[in-house]
């Protein structure tokens, strides 16, 4: 890009201006769900009987038959076919990191030369992509491509376009998981069961138990003539160089600023899009970083908010590009500034209400051995999810660790790469009392008042405990907030992690009251004598501090939490022995289906790695040195030019800065130069290696730290070299453009 195309597309970015967007003339509550197919619309578009049977597929206590797919097939056709949708699509969840659709239109020859509009069960319920071009770690070749999407019944399909979605699972021919969506209902499945044993200690009416997500979707956005210009978050999704901007984010200005008025007018589009596919947006709002943005939902049941989420940032892309905009979800897309992370928030609820609720649940009224059974369910599901967390700590960091989320990691209010939970002091103390005492009686808090003695300002009721923005796991309430997940993720790979590893403590967690209550122990003194083992058991995970600290780090290792920085190896956790048992005995993942996606995970590291270095080599050698050597020919020809016109010692004078800079400006392009080569012989010698994990291993130790290296460098040519000439936007401009 030359100096004059980069200053006229900053131009024209300044002269955007947003699109109006038109509101809707109905109230959200109106249009909410307009393109899905809910349960109100199948209650019209079905017969009663079977509308009754989809009920059960849905609530998970029938399975669907062919003949009752058939039948919803064509009243969901009709429906789909008055809002105007001519195709189908099976929408699954490779291991991608994406979305993957092949449409199918409704037409079938009616055997008098003429065509039909046709969708029935079959079509519904199964369709056969191919599964050999799609990440599978070994499980299916080229020359093997047979692979099967099959509906979720859970996950209501929507109309997006001119064409009806249908929420799937993926599977290959020989019934391996090849997505995210079945193994996360694997792992919902078997939390379900667990915890429900475990609820009816204190409730047997319990039925069921789900658990909760609520994603937090942080993502920047920039000017699409900006991005164009840059090809390294063209081709990488993050900016590869770039010097800070004087001004970022140290004024604290722009987190839950004024919305500048063309993000206010993408975020309205956006929401009204979203909502008509029934996700429900609730909030909206400037994050930390210039230019960074926040979008979060009410909560819902984990299986249908990871579709939502995934629909979402489908959604967010093409809005952003209607509106000049370009939607960027990488962790880390500038350095210096607030990456971008989708913390999860993460809860567990019954039929009955919601089990990670402390006290305030019950009545005033409640005798004391009531609210000493409430608080004890609270206190138990509590620990268990601690213990899950301590026991599987390197697996729950290799659900969230990648390429990209491991620039966020520690830097800028993420949180560390060592997995550890903040609880509160009320809750540590409370856990504190029972593991050194023997009091049966525990007392817990609920929100208290606070009063600010200002006139008109009523009474604020307090949580009784803070935050702690460092750390991954935090408690918050009535709820654990996994922060360490990244923007880009998709929520199901940490999803199927906690879930397994929480479902796999709680089974265990009944059979050892079982077995102390066979023994003759009441039921609530079994309870109350595990969760005191598993307090003691589980207390290294917890940690209220400032994670940041170099303190922190080493105490980490002290209690034997796993504090592994580098992706390949932390990647090795799934196939720790625990880590296989786990999965098999929730019945997750069998080891092969593990070892397939490790095989993925190191090989989706390697090739980011592998298209980071060839596009920063890229730019260093034919974007960034000669433009630094012509600035410094201009140097090198003003200093003759004022030897020429002054004496010696006056021109030496005169000339002396741009002496300094001209050998500064040699000192950085040869290091540039040299490095570049050592880059690409690096990567050269790590393509030779033919075991994945150890070419991502070869990647992280040689390749990646050599472009943080010249980067450097080439951070400092962009402060001295002619601001007309450099060729790249730079941050100043990229993050403060409206």
């Amino acid at each position: 890009m030359s100096a004059t195309l980069r200053f006229q597309v900053v131009g024209e970015a300044f002269k955007k201006r947003p699109i109006d967007v038109p509101a809707p003339s109905e109230r959200p509550s109106e249009f909410f769900a307009k393109y899905v197919f809910t349960r109100e619309k199948m209650h019209k578009y079905l017969p009663l009987p079977t509308y009754e049977r989809m009920m059960e597929v849905i609530d998970g206590e029938a399975t669907l038959d062919l003949q009752t797919a058939d039948i919803v097939a064509e009243g969901m056709k009709r429906w789909a076919m008055e809002l105007g949708a001519t195709h189908i699509t099976h929408w699954f969840q490779p291991l991608t990191e994406g979305t993957a659709e092949k449409h199918d239109g409704f037409v079938e020859h009616d055997g008098k030369g003429g065509m039909v509009e046709e969708f029935n069960g079959k079509q519904l319920v199964q369709q056969e992509p191919d599964a050999s071009s799609f990440p599978s770690g070994g499980i299916r070749s080229t020359f093997e491509a047979r692979g099967y999407s099959a509906w979720d019944p859970a996950s209501p399909v929507f109309v997006i376009g001119d064409t009806l979605m249908i929420p799937t699972v993926f599977i290959s021919f020989t019934g391996e998981a090849l997505d995210y969506k079945a193994p996360l209902k694997k792992a919902l499945h078997a939390l379900d069961r667990a915890a429900t044993d475990v609820a009816r200690l204190f409730y047997p009416d319990v039925k069921r138990v789900h658990t909760n997500l609520g994603w937090e979707q942080e993502y920047f956005l920039i000017d699409e003539g900006l991005y164009a210009a840059r090809p390294d978050l063209l081709m990488t999704g993050r900016t590869l160089m770039g010097h800070d901007s004087a001004k970022n984010q140290q004024m604290d200005d722009h987190y839950f600023g004024s919305i500048p008025e063309r993000v206010a007018a993408f975020m309205k589009d956006l929401e009204i899009q979203a909502l008509e596919l029934g996700i429900p947006c609730k909030t909206r709002h400037n994050e930390a970083a210039p230019n960074q943005f926040e979008l979060a939902p009410i909560f819902e049941e984990t299986n249908l908010a990871v579709d939502h989420n995934m629909l979402l940032m489908m959604l967010m892309k093409k809005v952003a590009r209607k509106h000049g905009f370009r939607c960027l979800l990488h962790e880390k897309p500038f350095a210096g500034v607030n990456g971008s992370g989708k913390h999860n928030n993460w809860s567990l609820s019954t039929d009955t209400g919601i089990l990670l609720h402390g006290p305030g649940r019950l009545p005033r009224t409640a005798d004391k051995d009531a609210v000493n059974r409430e608080n004890l369910r609270f206190i138990t599901f509590i620990v268990e999810t601690l213990l899950a967390v301590h026991r599987h700590n390197g697996l729950i960091k290799a659900s969230i660790v990648s390429a990209t989320n491991a620039h966020r990691l520690g830097a800028n209010e993420a949180p560390p790469a060592i997995i550890s939970s903040f609880l509160g002091k009320q809750l540590n103390d409370v856990l504190d009392h029972l593991e050194q005492t023997t009091d049966d009686t525990i007392s817990l808090s609920s929100k208290h008042e606070l009063r600010l003695d200002i006139p008109q300002i009523p009474e604020l009721l307090i949580d009784n405990t803070d935050r702690n923005r460092t750390s991954p796991f935090a408690f918050v309430g009535n709820r654990f907030e996994f922060r360490a997940v990244g923007a880009e993720a998709n929520c199901a790979s940490a999803m199927i992690a906690l879930n397994a590893a929480v479902a796999e403590t709680l089974a265990d967690f009944r059979q050892r009251v079982d077995a102390l209550t066979a023994d003759g122990m009441t039921t609530m003194a079994a309870v109350l004598r595990l969760v005191r083992e598993d307090i003691t058991a589980c207390r290294a995970i917890r940690f209220d501090g400032n994670g940041y600290s170099n303190e922190w780090r080493e105490e980490a290792e002290r209690r034997g939490l796993d504090t592994e920085a580098s992706v390949p190896l932390v990647i090795d956790r799934y196939l720790d022995a625990a880590s296989v048992e786990m999965f098999a005995k929730t019945h997750v993942f069998t080891r092969a289906e593990l070892e397939a996606r490790n095989e993925i995970k190191w090989e989706t590291y390697t090739k980011k790695v592998q298209i980071e270095a060839r596009v920063f080599g890229d730019l260093c050698l034919n974007h960034i040195i000669p433009v630094a050597t012509r600035y410094q020919s201009q140097l090198i020809d003003n200093v003759h030019k004022l030897r020429e016109i002054f004496s010696d010692e006056e021109a030496m004078t005169l000339s002396s800065d741009n002496v300094q800079l001209i050998r500064q400006i040699a000192a950085h392009t040869t290091y540039i130069t040299k490095n570049v080569e050592r880059l690409v012989e690096a990567r050269k010698v790590a393509n030779r290696i033919e075991n994945i994990r150890e070419k991502a291993i070869a990647y992280h130790d040689t390749v990646a730290p050599l472009i943080e290296d010249i980067r450097y460098h080439v951070d400092k040519l962009e402060l001295v070299v002619d601001d007309e000439l450099w060729p790249l936007p730079k941050y100043r401009e990229m993050l403060f453009i409206r």
